[in-house]
């Protein structure tokens, strides 16, 4: 009987570290991305989700630049909010993974929801950005930028991103529209980039109001895959294992770890963290199954035969 996945696209999926941001690399890598979600999508039903840190960045320097336009009509425009640039965001890649999914399987219905997701104005993640976004600068650059645009800016790999407010998603408010879509036997992809954050206000019918941050898609898509019922919650990224003590000469490869086990480990803020703590989530709420590794071994992730298999405890 086939199971319900929640396969979640890194960022990375689309464009990779160190390459150039351009709409070409992006369906390329959208083509390959599509091969790996289409062999789960032939044996299971399947929900998409995808990150956009790259993107979004990138946007946002598109919006920064229109204020040294030549033209006026353009020059006199603020810059774009990061949850309109997020929007965006959904619909560009949306287009790109809806596009290559249709031609990887010509019997499946396909279709991209533009998700919002609820959070906490209060949440301390808007006080503490935490969440990288755009290209990767050397340090220099980096610190150059961040007295310039008064962004905040992080290490992350070998160099430095911006690095933006990430509250923790609450609520999923196109979670029915989702469910219904599912049911109809449609390939989804929702929730891009974490879903668009909104909060309610303190008015008396609690008006939506989008906000600047940019939720981590990995704990959303926990969310989404527990809302959904989903048997497998599948996290997938530029590595084939998450390690025990990353960046040291003792690093090995975590091949299954359990709820508890992975609890006493602090991995790193605005990279393996948030994928972990979004396994453990899933596993523990449902007692299913997550799993995190490489995308083009999805498939062989869910015989348990690659990947980091997270258990309940």
């Amino acid at each position: 009987m086939p199971e319900r996945v929640v396969v979640a696209l890194g960022g990375n999926a689309l464009l990779r570290r160190g390459e150039p941001p351009t709409e070409a690399a992006q369906q390329r890598n959208a083509e390959v991305a599509a091969k790996a979600v289409a062999a789960v999508a032939r044996r299971h039903q399947t929900v998409v989700t995808h990150g956009n840190g790259p993107q979004v960045g990138l946007l946002a320097l598109e919006s920064e630049a229109l204020r040294q336009a030549q033209d006026r009509a353009y020059r006199d425009v603020p810059p774009y909010g990061l949850d309109v640039l997020g929007a965006e965001s959904q619909g560009m890649i949306g287009f790109l993974l809806e596009q290559a999914l249709r031609n990887a399987l010509d019997s499946t219905a396909v279709a991209t929801l533009l998700t919002t997701v609820l959070v906490d104005a209060a949440d301390p993640a808007f006080a503490k950005p935490t969440k990288p976004v755009g290209p990767m600068y050397d340090e220099a650059t980096a610190r150059q930028l961040a007295e310039a645009r008064g962004w905040s800016i992080a290490r992350d790999g070998a160099g430095f991103r911006r690095v933006v407010p990430s509250p923790r998603p609450r609520e999923i408010l196109e979670i029915a529209a989702i469910r219904a879509l599912v049911q109809a036997g449609i390939l989804v992809i929702c929730a891009g980039g974490g879903g668009v954050p909104v909060v309610r206000g303190a008015d008396a019918i609690g008006a939506l109001e989008g906000v600047e941050g940019v939720v981590d898609k990995d704990l959303t898509s926990a969310l989404l895959a527990e809302a959904l019922d989903a048997d497998w919650l599948l996290l997938l990224t530029d590595v084939e294992y998450v390690e025990w003590e990353w960046r040291t000469p003792r690093a090995r490869p975590i091949r299954e770890a359990s709820v508890a086990e992975l609890r006493r480990v602090a991995f790193e803020a605005g990279s393996m963290g948030p994928k972990v703590e979004a396994a453990c989530q899933f596993v523990e709420r449902t007692g299913r199954r997550a799993a995190i590794g490489a995308l083009a071994n999805a498939p062989e992730m869910l015989l348990g035969r690659k990947g980091t298999l997270i258990r309940p405890s």
